[in-house]
C-alpha cells in the first residue's frame, strides 16, 4: 500500500472507527452537547479543547505532508475560539 493511502486510511479510522483501539472520535463526541464540550472540570480541558488540539495538529501534518514547513506550536495549539452555541 502506498504510504500515503496508509496514513489517510489510519487518520479516517481515528475519526470514524475501524481502528487499533475499537473506537472513534466521531462515536465518542456524537451525543456530546455544546454545552458539555464547553464545561470545564477542576483543571482538566475542555472537549473543545481537546479535540481543537487534535485537529491543529492534524492540520499540521497535512501541511508537512504537503512539503509545506511545519507551522505549529504548542503554545497555540489550545487557542480556540469561543464556544457559546451548537453552530
Amino acid at each position: 500500500m502506498i504510504l500515503t493511502h496508509q496514513i489517510a486510511k489510519n487518520f479516517r479510522d481515528v475519526y470514524l472507527g475501524g481502528n487499533w483501539t475499537g473506537s472513534s472520535l466521531k462515536n465518542h463526541l456524537q451525543e456530546i452537547s455544546w454545552q458539555q464540550a464547553t464545561t470545564k472540570v477542576s483543571s482538566f480541558n475542555t472537549i473543545v479543547s481537546l479535540v481543537y488540539h487534535i485537529n491543529y495538529f492534524v492540520l499540521a501534518v497535512i501541511e508537512v505532508l504537503q512539503a509545506k514547513p511545519l507551522n505549529a506550536h504548542d503554545k497555540y495549539s489550545f487557542d480556540h475560539p469561543v464556544v457559546s452555541s451548537q453552530t
